[in-house]
């Protein structure tokens, strides 16, 4: 099996990539939505998250309290530092049993934006990076979340740059309305299993 890591930043394309690799029947491990869902059902995580935050940050049908935990984590590194060592750990617990799941998979890949920031990097063979330029990047995310500028950039300071990305990762896709991403992938696809045989 063949690990692979999508990354990038915000509004780069990630998910638009991860979902031509399902239309290649590679099975995708998209990390938001999991740790989302974790962060809702497992009891550890509630746990330590009740302990961190309090009570609050869990509303009465048990479901997570978002705009809570969003204005906590983006406040300062330190905090993002200390939900991120809840969760996490969790995260990479659930990819190993979803990595089993799919032993007999040719490829599968795990989508994640902080890949290398949550060292889910090192659980993977291959990073690909989904890359577009910054101000492409701002518009998009701010179209599709429906943000203001100003809370964009505050995300894309928090992650690590797509420039610092870009010397880590094996592949680079680009993302930018010039280059066709499905020839993009099936290029790299065609030489990941050329040089596997």
């Amino acid at each position: 099996m063949i690990k692979l890591g999508i990354t990038g930043g915000i509004g780069s394309g990630k998910s638009f990539v991860s979902a031509l690799l399902q239309q290649r029947n590679i099975p995708v491990y998209d990390t938001d939505s999991y740790a989302k869902k974790l962060i809702n059902t497992h009891p550890a995580i509630k746990k330590d998250l009740i302990k961190l935050l309090g009570d609050s940050i869990y509303l009465k049908d048990g479901t997570l309290d978002k705009k809570k935990l969003a204005g906590y984590l983006f406040a300062c590194k330190e905090n993002a530092d200390a939900v991120n060592s809840i969760v996490h750990p969790r995260v990479k617990e659930h990819l190993t049993d979803w990595f089993a799941f799919y032993k007999d998979v040719e490829c599968v890949a795990v989508e994640s934006a902080i890949l290398y920031e949550s060292g889910l990097n090192a659980m993977v063979d291959k990073v690909v990076l989904v890359y577009a330029p910054l101000e492409m990047r701002i518009q998009r995310a701010m179209s599709r979340d429906h943000a203001t500028e100003e809370q964009i950039r505050a995300r894309v300071v928090s992650q690590r740059s797509d420039e610092e990305k870009r010397l880590l990762a094996d592949f680079v896709l680009y993302n930018d309305g010039k280059m066709e991403l499905n020839s993009q992938i099936d290029s790299l696809l065609g030489g990941l299993f050329c040089k596997k045989l």
